[in-house]
């Protein structure tokens, strides 16, 4: 099911994208059509999950707890990227000799992620703040350069949500991005001491480093 989620997750956030950028230019059946295919990809995902815990044979809450991050994915499937994190644990685990396709994939992957990431959290604080009295992000543009700022935990502060789901939308972007990018770089340190202890390992014993 990686390849049919995936693509569900990208009819998601292209149906919602489409509902939030041209609420006011396209007319009301294109709408609803966009929030019929928003749906659609929701219901697969909350089929696959109640699927998967019932082949599991685990209670509910035991399976929520084994599937933590599934379950978020579950209730917004804009955060399917995060998955990516679990990737690299797994990558974590291989301990035989250095994996550079490997790694480098986790890496892309991940840098995918934090795209798609903040391309949602845009989305999401915009729909919210343009109309918001006292707001400072009025345009789409404003929202994506929060975005960089917020996921790259700079906080630049010219511009900041005031509404409640703009808030709560910035803290889980900032987690996120926390957690991507330090996928990304323990990914590319993790093979370079791999791949140096090799070395050390095939060096005559005696020889100087770098020998």
């Amino acid at each position: 099911m990686e390849v049919p989620l995936a693509v569900a997750s990208l009819l998601f956030l292209a149906g919602y994208a489409v509902r939030v950028l041209a609420r006011h230019g396209l007319p009301r059946v294109w709408l609803d059509l966009c929030l019929a295919l928003t749906l659609a990809a929701w219901a697969l995902f909350v089929v696959d999950y109640a699927v998967r815990l019932r082949l599991s044979g685990l209670g509910p809450f035991r399976f929520l707890r084994a599937h933590l991050l599934d379950t978020v994915v579950m209730l917004l499937p804009l955060l399917r990227p995060v998955r990516m994190v679990s990737v690299y644990e797994r990558i974590q685990r291989r301990r035989d000799r250095p994996r550079l396709g490997l790694y480098a994939r986790v890496m892309v992957y991940s840098g995918l992620s934090v795209a798609l990431l903040g391309f949602a959290g845009a989305l999401t604080v915009y729909r919210h703040e343009v109309d918001a009295p006292g707001a400072s992000i009025r345009t789409f543009g404003d929202a994506v350069w929060w975005t960089c700022a917020t996921l790259a935990t700079v906080g630049y502060g010219d511009v900041a949500p005031v509404t409640p789901v703009g808030r709560v939308t910035a803290v889980g972007l900032m987690a996120c991005g926390l957690a991507l990018l330090g996928a990304v770089t323990g990914s590319f340190s993790s093979w370079l001491i791999q791949v140096f202890t090799r070395e050390d390992e095939k060096r005559p014993p005696g020889s100087p480093p770098g020998a």
